[in-house]
């Protein structure tokens, strides 16, 4: 069996709210040195949608730059605006991004003719590979397997998926839809816990937001489903079944990863941008107790 975890990497701030490039760099390092092979920067956890465009080409371009190629990089480039969606698609190319992922539509509930109309108008100007990303919670609608088989047979640079959902029946019916006549298609999960399930119905794994604080966990993790190491994909899947507590804590969850990002010794700090939460002592605590529960601390 293959499965791949891709890191959708946290995006640094200082307490002004400015990119904080250090902590970026120590982020970027602590995942390619604990085996992460690929990296999405600008995807939800990296608070895409609360940022200007020239951030964010700040930030892609000090990516891509600081990566180097040691990890592909993924880049999310979705707006609410389309032509800004295209023009962010074809710098981060420009600056040698591998892909981009773009999520449906949102703020309005689109139906599938709207969806599959948008995603059409994008990967026309796309000059690379491009990724779908469904998030019904956060979209308002679903982005249907019918929808991606259609647009995987119009558009050979739309090459896979994240599908973010909770449980695994909509990935299935992706995997058993679309795998048949596109096996090359990657089919994500974009939840941790889903990861096993996820390879082992014919998918090709995840993109979630736990390998931003264990990277090395979710890397023994790909070897393990590799190996056929059955043993130790269940030992694993036993300690992120605990870890998936940090995703409770508090919503949104992104300072709660940052959080205990910064609880293990990284320099990331919890500040996001408004109006996410802020971290109490309380839930602090409750973090320091899920990474003791999990066997996360020394």
């Amino acid at each position: 069996m293959k499965g791949s975890y891709i890191t959708p990497a946290v995006t640094a701030f200082d307490s002004e709210g400015n990119l904080d490039f250090y902590a970026l760099k120590c982020v970027y390092d602590h995942l390619v040195n604990n085996g992460i092979k690929e990296i999405l920067i600008l995807g939800s956890i990296g608070e895409f949608f609360a940022l200007s465009c020239d951030k964010k080409k700040d930030l892609i371009k000090f990516a891509v730059r600081y990566i180097n190629n040691r990890a592909k990089v993924i880049v999310g480039t979705a707006g609410v605006n389309i032509t800004e969606t295209i023009e962010l698609t074809r710098y981060a190319f420009e600056q040698g991004a591998d892909a981009v992922i773009v999520i449906s539509p949102y703020y309005f509930s689109f139906n599938d003719s709207s969806v599959e109309e948008y995603y059409d108008i994008v990967a026309r100007q796309c000059p690379g590979d491009l990724y779908l990303y469904n998030f019904p919670d956060r979209t308002g609608h679903d982005l249907s397997p019918g929808v991606m088989l259609r647009l995987a047979r119009k558009h050979k640079n739309i090459v896979g998926c994240k599908d973010t959902l909770a449980g695994m029946d909509h990935t299935r019916e992706l995997i058993k839809l679309i795998k048949p006549e596109f096996p090359g298609f990657k089919i994500y999960s974009g939840f941790d816990d889903n990861f096993a399930h996820n390879v082992l119905s014919g998918g090709d794994g995840c993109i979630a937001g736990l390998s931003n604080v264990f990277p090395g966990l979710c890397s023994s993790w790909v070897e393990a489903v590799e190996k056929n190491g059955m043993e130790k994909v269940s030992e694993i899947q036993k300690t992120v079944d605990i870890l998936m507590g940090i995703y409770s804590v508090g919503k949104p969850f992104v300072p709660y990863i940052k959080k205990a990002m910064n609880i293990i010794g990284l320099p990331v700090k919890e500040y996001c941008t408004p109006p996410m939460p802020k971290v109490t002592d309380s839930e602090a605590e409750q973090i320091r107790n899920i990474l003791e529960k999990a066997g996360m601390l020394n």
